[in-house]
């Protein structure tokens, strides 16, 4: 974008409109949902994705050639963060920022025609087929095979930690179609309904008790070539590419000031009649801490934004971005637990039902701090991130 359009750009109004936009149009229900730690899944992000999309803020990411606004870096930013500012759930984002900017970026016309407009309308849900039980974050060891036959691909093996998979209606997929010298060669990505023949999904419990992550199975699933995003073999840089669009989803802190602010309004409840006990103090102490720590992330972003729109390399700033978002969640999950202690973890049951802890704003919270154990495994874990700034900065 031309410097004079940015300048153009009253920032503030902007902020303003989505603002008024998000508090008047997204159902009560649905930021409800959000406010309460409730696991948001397909239901939640389709419905208000259709919302936007009627608004014409159903794809900010997008090229306005697709149906994208138009928008800036900073506008989108914005955007981003004042929704999670007013408790609205995300946007489907496994099919709108990660396997719709590789469409757009590497995808057939055809393709593009066929896929874009469900995605953007919140009508086809998206998984993402990556780890495998062998292969996580050394992805390249994935094992998963596809032998092309004709104008199809017979695929089978098995993907792990799906989530979503169980609501999807697709799923984008990394599978081997050749062994290289190299393990990132021969891996190619394809498009793959969830309803195939030979496909089959298995919910994985996890310690939150929660259902959102699954295993998928592939027993000779037929998939057509005009399936393929891309050359056969070539999608090892597909894959890289959509996840630098996932590493920097953690620029917008609004999730993490939101928690932020949670944490604060339960310590102070748990001592409302002990304002003076010393465990609260440290705990407040800690959240100053981690008050500090989330305006550095935010810094970090919107350096990271200005050299995106500077068209300056951005290095390693979305491992570091990566690294710290998911250290703090995990810190404010924390900080939480301590204040609310045994009696909490007395009333968590694990029963089958993700419905077992709704209702106990304490109990949710272990939930929430369960489900966050994670945080530091999936994206790229957070040993993966240390190794990366390391290389960069010591040398290899």
């Amino acid at each position: 974008m031309h410097a004079d359009r940015r300048a153009s750009i009253d920032y503030e109004a902007f902020r303003a409109e989505v603002r008024d936009f998000a508090l008047t149009q997204c159902p009560p229900e649905l930021r409800l949902a959000v406010t309460r730690l409730k696991k948001v899944g397909r239901h939640e992000m389709c419905t208000w994705q259709k919302i936007l999309y009627a608004k014409g803020w159903g794809a900010p990411n997008w090229p306005i050639e697709y149906g994208g606004t138009g928008w800036d870096l900073r506008q989108r930013h914005i955007f981003d963060e004042t929704l999670a500012e007013c408790d609205c759930p995300t946007q489907p984002y496994q099919a709108l920022r990660h396997i719709a900017p590789v469409l757009i970026e590497f995808g057939t016309v055809e393709q593009k025609a066929r896929f874009l407009p469900g995605i953007i309308r919140g009508e086809v849900h998206w998984c993402q087929g990556y780890s495998e039980p062998g292969a996580g974050s050394d992805l390249a060891s994935l094992k998963t095979q596809a032998e092309r036959v004709g104008d199809e691909y017979i695929v089978n093996g098995q993907k792990i930690w799906t989530t979503g998979a169980h609501e999807a209606d697709m799923m984008y997929a990394l599978v081997r179609t050749a062994r290289g010298t190299r393990k990132q060669d021969g891996i190619t990505m394809l498009l793959i309904p969830m309803d195939s023949v030979g496909l089959t999904v298995r919910p994985i419990r996890t310690i939150d008790g929660l259902h959102n992550v699954n295993e998928v199975f592939f027993d000779d699933v037929r998939v057509p070539v005009a399936n393929r995003i891309g050359e056969e073999g070539k999608a090892w840089a597909y894959g890289k590419f959509l996840l630098s669009h996932e590493r920097l989803g953690g620029a917008n802190v609004a999730p993490l000031l939101r928690l932020l602010a949670r944490t604060r309004r339960m310590v102070a409840e748990e001592f409302r009649d002990e304002p003076g006990h010393p465990q609260k103090a440290a705990l407040e102490r800690r959240l100053l801490h981690a008050e500090a720590e989330i305006y550095g992330v935010r810094a970090l972003g919107r350096r990271a934004i200005e050299d995106i729109v500077h068209k300056r390399p951005l290095g390693t700033i979305s491992s570091a971005i990566k690294l710290l978002s998911s250290n703090l969640m995990q810190t404010l999950d924390e900080i939480g637990l301590d204040a609310t202690g045994r009696r909490v973890a007395a009333r968590f049951r694990i029963t089958g039902d993700d419905r077992a802890n709704a209702g106990e704003p304490g109990v949710e919270w272990l939930t929430n701090f369960l489900h966050g154990r994670a945080r530091t495994i999936y994206g790229g874990s957070s040993e993966v991130q240390k190794n990366v700034l390391a290389r960069t900065l010591f040398g290899s």
